[in-house]
């Protein structure tokens, strides 16, 4: 068994299963799975989000495996992903609490609590008029190369996102948003992946992702290139565009089928992909 509890939790569940006051919390519920719960609830007067993990059964592990899905089978792979992205210096979430009991994989009850990030907005949501009403130009810029960091930083750091959209990008809007004043956090660590090092496949997967949910908020072929050159900066030419545009060529090809791929599903299927 594994429990970590930080305040206000360590003195909430003093001499209590933790295990058992978890599944107590109440509050706004964000997803009801068989085998995993995510709501909001607030202790002491501030917000957190609570995702627990009951187990998905060897049928539906079985499952993902056959179809070539890497099954979540609880809150560790959240857990270990925050702990490598804060080492890394990708602001993301805190988490309070985490713990994990049973050696079962099907049946593993696990739990992560993190603190609420408010008040925030996704930058899905900050970008949705872009197309028709461009942000200041210096904003555009300072909000890409942020975002191209972070993912090039948390690639680096060994860890795939898999869900890697620009909704998943929180803005803080605490103060006033402008170029060289705000700031981002990578949420949703539920399906992340964590090793040594991150495997090419994966990380093209996520930078697909990200490419696609930013297809329609009007980046043009110089915004493109910025997010390359602030991602890629460790290559050779320190940032220059022309050994990243020679190196990565075959990507770069790769990308924009598939994010046309997945944007003609969109079109076809809405939301459900």
């Amino acid at each position: 068994m594994k429990l970590i509890l930080a305040e206000p939790f360590r003195t909430l569940w003093s001499g209590r299963d933790a295990f058992a006051e978890v599944e107590k919390l109440q509050g706004q519920v964000y997803r009801e799975l068989e085998g995993r719960r995510t709501l909001r609830t607030e202790v002491a007067g501030r917000g957190y989000f609570v995702k627990i993990h009951r187990g998905i059964g060897w049928g539906e592990i079985a499952k993902n495996l056959l179809t070539a899905k890497a099954p979540v089978l609880g809150a560790g792979q959240e857990w270990t992903a925050i702990q490598r992205l804060t080492e890394a210096g990708v602001p993301t979430m805190t988490a309070v609490a985490y713990g994990e009991r049973g050696g079962n994989p099907a049946t593993q009850h696990s739990f992560i609590v993190t603190e609420e990030l408010a008040p925030t907005l996704s930058l899905e949501d900050f970008s949705l008029d872009w197309a028709r009403t461009p942000p200041a130009p210096a904003l555009k810029h300072a909000l890409i190369a942020e975002v191209a960091r972070m993912t090039g930083d948390m690639h680096r750091a060994g860890v795939n996102h898999r869900d890697c959209y620009i909704c998943h990008f929180l803005l803080h809007t605490d103060q006033p948003v402008r170029a060289g004043s705000f700031r981002l956090s990578l949420i949703d660590l539920h399906r992340a992946q964590t090793r040594a090092a991150t495997p090419r496949r994966w990380r093209d997967k996520d930078l697909a992702a990200l490419y696609f949910s930013a297809l329609d908020i009007g980046l043009t072929r110089r915004d493109k290139l910025r997010f390359l050159r602030t991602y890629f900066r460790h290559a050779a030419g320190q940032g220059s565009l022309r050994p990243i545009l020679r190196d990565e060529a075959r990507l770069l090809g790769w990308l924009e089928r598939k994010a046309a791929k997945l944007y003609a599903r969109k079109q076809r299927y809405g939301d459900a992909l």
